[in-house]
């Protein structure tokens, strides 16, 4: 060992050797400027060097995929929300939305069943007035002379229309056996029953969507201008066709009262359990569909409708069960939690649907303000001097709700359940009618003042004090110019509530509608200086407005189902 060591000191201290100076020049050129410091360890570089290497590196990854490694990587892991800010906001403003709907949506059919309410006690209250007064007028003409070309105005021939159709169709019920009809629904099945039930939903959205059409057809037959008469059939054919569909619908809601009737006495209450059930399939057909703001604003029309309908539905079910029970108020303790049942079931249902569908179709909770605009836009127009239409025509055609049919079905009901005899009987009838007007004058005078506050919210005056021109229009005068300059120099409030009585209204106006807009309405809406052109745009504008009323006719015919 000794000789080996002194063979070797002389090789690397003298640099003798042959691998001296080669091991010395390797260093250098591995330390440049080592400054006096060793070389650093170096490794033989064999053949199977680099996998070696790998097989370490191998081995120490294999030692570090541990469970507990893994256990503790699991549990102290992080992440950070705010790289996502703009996915999560959004997120989160959903949620609000859901949370915020009920409300909102509460709000719209609050208003939208008072409207309902107003339109359905007119038949009751001041439509028998306005008929006795046209009748008078009709009687008492020929002291005046023959002054006017017509008879009777066309409101007045309107409701007297009406008030013939209301009698002839009660007469017509007295003919149909509501006991009969009870006992022969009783006697089917539960399944059976479900089935009908549903078919007469779907009649009952199939009625009112002819409905109202009919009747429309029926009123402008009967004043249509002169010259025209020989482009329908006639008066009394569409009067016969108005009283047929009266007739028909009320006997179809009658069927829909003694059905839920029967669920109501039911022993185990399943058919009442599975009729109530059958709402919750509504939903499963709606939330999963494009819907848009136009077809939202259909839908929630109908919401308001059919919760209103079943509101009347209700009250007749009490009716007859109370008739039945000698007018017990026991009995009517006995109704009422089904009664909430039936209620709350339509509310959660409304509920949730408009909650997802919102929510799938990216539609904020402020829709239902301008839902509410809209249906107090229409109400405000209604109400000024010369509205083209009705109140209660304009709800029809809006929300699908045809009172005249409901109204015979409830007095018919009424007039049966309640026996009046005696003058005390007669003075409560009497004194019950005066309470109705007043709950009537009461509930518009309200809902007026909601809808003047709701137009002004909305800013929607410009449409009540700007109305579009008639189909051939032509160029404004002076005068009349400058009576809309003063007009437009009056307060908000004024002009809104002048324009209530005074104001005429077009029968485009009523129908423009709060979410739709289009560059057409200001070039209508906008008076030309020139008058060299007046003949050549006066043809040109007329084009454009009688394709705009048929695109409007299509887009608030709310019972056909397209507003779009």
């Amino acid at each position: 060992m000794a000789g080996v060591c002194d063979a070797a000191a002389p090789g690397e201290g003298g640099g003798g050797g042959a691998d001296g100076p080669e091991r010395t020049g390797r260093g250098e050129a591995e330390q440049p400027g080592g400054g006096g410091h060793g070389p650093a360890p170096q490794h033989t570089e064999t053949l199977g060097f680099y996998e070696s290497d790998r097989r370490r590196e191998k081995r120490r990854g294999r030692a570090e995929l541990s469970l507990l490694r893994f256990l503790s990587a699991e549990l102290t892991r992080g992440y950070f929300l705010e790289h996502n800010e703009a996915k999560y906001t959004e997120r989160r403003e959903r949620v609000y939305t859901c949370m915020r709907i009920p409300r909102e949506l509460e709000k719209l059919m609050f208003f939208g069943i008072f409207l309902c309410l107003d339109a359905f006690l007119y038949v009751f209250t001041l439509l028998p007035l306005r008929v006795f007064l046209a009748l008078f007028r009709l009687l008492t003409l020929p002291c005046y002379g023959l002054r006017d070309r017509r008879l009777l105005q066309p409101a007045q021939v309107c409701d007297i229309l009406k008030g013939v159709i209301l009698v002839i169709c009660y007469f017509m019920m007295h003919y149909v056996d509501y006991s009969m009809m009870y006992h022969l629904i009783r006697g089917q099945s539960v399944i059976k029953l479900y089935i009908i039930y549903n078919m007469l939903e779907v009649a009952d959205r199939l009625f009112s969507s002819f409905g109202q059409d009919i009747l429309d057809a029926l009123y402008w037959t009967a004043t249509e201008p002169k010259e025209r008469k020989r482009a329908h059939i006639g008066v009394i054919p569409h009067f016969f066709m108005a009283v047929l569909y009266v007739f028909l619908h009320a006997i179809l809601i009658m069927v829909q009262a003694t059905t839920l009737n029967v669920a109501f006495n039911s022993h185990n209450k399943s058919l009442l359990t599975i009729m109530m059930s059958n709402n919750f399939v509504e939903i499963k057909g709606s939330v999963f569909k494009k819907f848009e703001k136009n077809n939202l604003f259909q839908m929630s029309n109908s919401d308001i409708k059919e919760r209103f309908t079943n509101y009347v539905l209700l009250l007749i079910v009490c009716l007859r069960n109370m008739e039945q029970f000698s007018w017990n108020p026991d009995h009517l303790w006995v109704l009422f939690p089904d009664v909430c049942m039936v209620i709350a079931s339509e509310i959660a249902v409304d509920i949730v649907k408009h909650a997802f569908i919102t929510k799938f179709n990216d539609i904020t909770a402020d829709v239902y303000s301008e839902y509410r605009a809209s249906l107090a836009f229409d109400l405000v127009s209604s109400r000024q001097k010369n509205a083209y239409t009705d109140y209660s025509d304009s709800v029809a055609r809006r929300m699908g709700f045809i009172p005249l049919p409901l109204a015979v079905l409830l007095i018919r009901v009424v007039t049966s359940s309640i026996k009046v005899q005696g003058i005390l009987s007669y003075a409560c009838v009497i004194l019950f009618y005066f309470g109705l007007i007043s709950l009537k004058i009461l509930n518009s005078i309200v809902l007026l003042g909601k809808s003047c506050q709701y137009v002004k919210e909305a800013k929607m005056e410009e449409k009540l004090f700007n109305p579009p021109p008639a189909s051939t229009p032509a160029k404004p005068s002076n005068k009349s110019q400058s009576k809309c300059k003063s007009s437009q120099g009056l307060s908000t409030e004024e002009n809104l509530s002048a324009s209530i009585t005074s104001q005429p209204v077009h029968q485009k106006e009523n129908v423009i509608p709060l979410l739709v807009t289009s560059n057409s309405d200001q070039f209508l809406t906008t008076p030309d200086g020139d008058e060299k052109d007046i003949t050549q745009e006066n043809s040109e504008l007329k084009h454009r407005s009688s394709k705009k009323d048929l695109l409007e006719i299509d887009r608030f015919t709310i019972c056909g189902n397209r507003i779009d």
